[in-house]
């Protein structure tokens, strides 16, 4: 007891504050309980459906959760990112975390595909129109932390970009504009316009304060027998193939049950009007985080060998 006195003791005189204070101060703190640590009531107030359908509850609920789990992944990359010294073990490591967490997204998407009945999904999400879940700030933020935005340019624009092109330039060629733009006359859709009403400049300053600090550089950046670690390498390579096609196909995959579900000659568009079909998969997006740890045929077969 004395030795623990003697370090709070220490540590107030650090911070020039009287540590008597601080001791009288927990003889009337109430103790913590569950839940106002985890604050439930706040988290089980934010579900707010616009229909009386019972499954738009767990539509709701579950893009809550992918939220909350996009954080804990941003979470990881910030402590890569602040980490002097990095080594390929702690490099790993954090890689392995985040694999984790999108691991649990892609397994959980059957909670989706299976947890909810179509005809309740196709009448609940007109009124969801233009809203969707290309609409993830969270989720651009993590592709723009994980690698450099040329490396997220729509595969039919790269030419036309390089790295000392404007932010700007790079960002309006980003793969994910294709979904909400107009392919005919390449007007940008509502859902787009709303997305970048609101997130456009913090995204431009996005992208240029992680253009040197992203995973990608992060790791070209390394010594040489680093960058060579087997299990870097590895960990690298499950975070981008898990990210850029196992979870995309889930997702993929999801969408197909509900927007083909007896529509089977022309599938639904998706709520903010993009040819999901396209848009979504793998083949089309040619998303690949870490270029260098493919080889030539894996980058050209990119999601080729997935079900259409």
């Amino acid at each position: 007891m004395k030795d623990t006195l003697d370090k709070l003791e220490e540590k107030y005189k650090g911070l020039d504050e009287p540590m008597e204070t601080y001791l009288k101060g927990l003889l009337y703190q109430k103790p913590i309980t569950y839940w106002d640590y985890i604050d439930t009531e706040a988290l089980l107030s934010l579900q707010k459906p616009r229909t009386d359908f019972p499954d738009e509850m767990v539509f709701i609920m579950y893009h809550q959760v992918n939220e909350i789990l996009f954080k804990m992944m941003l979470h990881e990359i910030e402590q890569l990112q602040e980490t002097d010294n990095l080594t390929p073990e702690l490099f790993s490591s954090k890689l392995s975390r985040i694999s984790r967490y999108f691991d649990m997204l892609t397994s959980s998407f059957t909670i989706m595909k299976d947890g909810m009945e179509p005809e309740q999904y196709l009448l609940f999400r007109d009124t969801l129109t233009p809203a969707s879940g290309f609409q993830s700030a969270q989720y651009r933020m993590i592709e723009f932390s994980c690698t450099n935005a040329l490396n997220l340019v729509d595969p039919r624009f790269r030419n036309e970009v390089n790295k000392d092109s404007e932010t700007e330039d790079i960002f309006n060629r980003l793969y994910w504009q294709a979904a909400g733009k107009n392919f005919k006359t390449g007007e940008k859709k509502q859902l787009l316009f709303n997305f970048e009403k609101k997130y456009k400049s913090f995204f431009l300053d996005y992208m240029e304060k992680h253009s040197e600090n992203n995973l990608y550089s992060m790791y070209l950046s390394l010594p040489k027998e680093a960058r060579e670690n087997e299990n870097l390498i590895a960990a690298m390579r499950h975070l981008d193939y898990t990210i850029n096609i196992t979870w995309v196909m889930a997702h993929y995959n999801t969408a197909k049950k509900y927007l083909n579900y007896g529509q089977e000659d022309k599938p639904k568009a998706a709520t903010g009007g993009s040819d999901w079909t396209k848009y979504m998969h793998p083949k089309y997006q040619r998303r690949v985080f870490f270029p260098s740890l493919w080889s030539e045929d894996e980058l050209k077969n990119w999601g080729e060998d997935l079900e259409q």
